[in-house]
């Protein structure tokens, strides 16, 4: 079974593009990475799609980031590192039709790359955001440039640093303004494609120079803020063996607010 998967309305014009590995929590390994980008590519010349709906199956995660069980090669340099979530968004695709996330359950570290690269996000109330990042040794660099153009500072901040120690709720999302609507329990998969299908019928011009306007009136921190994100892991980064130490031996309690 393909570990994304796309179902298209021709009435509406809306897409929901799926990520299926609900008994990974939706972790995205090297397959996942390739799938995703082939689909955003090939949503590029579907015409009949208008406007997309991103969502994770099953009830406990969007999406938890990377796997921790992809084998991610690397240069043997420390001016180079390959991350295969790079490619894993629309916008890094050259994809300008409209993505809204529809968030339940855990988004976490590597989610970040694709809720960056909606246009908005819709969550239920059983949905929970957080970055591991520093709990394992590691520099939350990519996701944290990305959200910051989500969230006021302090809250990136703090999300960053703390780790797994805390999530946020779905209820502390929507007052910081990373959630847009917040939905009851699992209905965020059709508060979304409401919405998409409301702006899937205005003209598509429109809708994508809109979509482009918005996403350049964050590009120079975003730009100067991604091109630091390399030298700024591979100075920080614990090692592999230090990293797996950290995840083995990670509390299991959080506080949520």
């Amino acid at each position: 079974m393909s570990s994304v998967l796309v179902t298209a309305d021709q009435d509406s014009g809306v897409a929901v593009v799926t990520l299926n590995r609900p008994d990974r929590l939706n972790a995205i390994d090297l397959g996942m990475a390739g799938d995703l980008a082939r689909v955003w590519r090939d949503l590029r010349f579907d015409d009949s799609v208008r406007a997309i709906v991103l969502t994770g199956a099953g009830e406990r995660a969007f999406c938890t980031g990377i796997d921790r069980d992809a084998v991610v090669p690397q240069p043997n340099s420390p001016y180079a590192q390959d991350d295969p979530l790079l490619g894993v968004g629309p916008k890094a695709n050259d994809l300008w039709k409209p993505v809204v996330a529809a968030v339940r359950g855990m988004a976490c570290g590597g989610a970040f790359y694709l809720l960056g690269e909606a246009e908005f996000v819709v969550a239920d109330t059983t949905a929970t955001f957080f970055d591991p990042h520093t709990t394992y040794g590691m520099v939350s660099a990519y996701e944290s440039v990305l959200m910051a153009q989500r969230m006021p500072y302090g809250e990136v901040a703090r999300m960053a640093l703390m780790g797994t120690a805390e999530r946020i709720s779905a209820r502390r999302a929507h007052e910081v303004g990373l959630v847009s609507e917040l939905a009851p329990e699992g209905e965020a998969l059709a508060a979304a494609t409401a919405c998409a299908v409301v702006v899937a019928g205005y003209p598509t011009e429109a809708v994508q120079g809109t979509v482009r306007a918005l996403w350049a009136a964050s590009e120079a921190g975003r730009s100067r803020g991604l091109a630091q994100a390399p030298h700024l892991i591979a100075l920080g980064n614990a090692t592999g063996e230090r990293q797996a130490r950290l995840f083995a031996g990670r509390g299991r309690e959080y506080r949520s607010r």
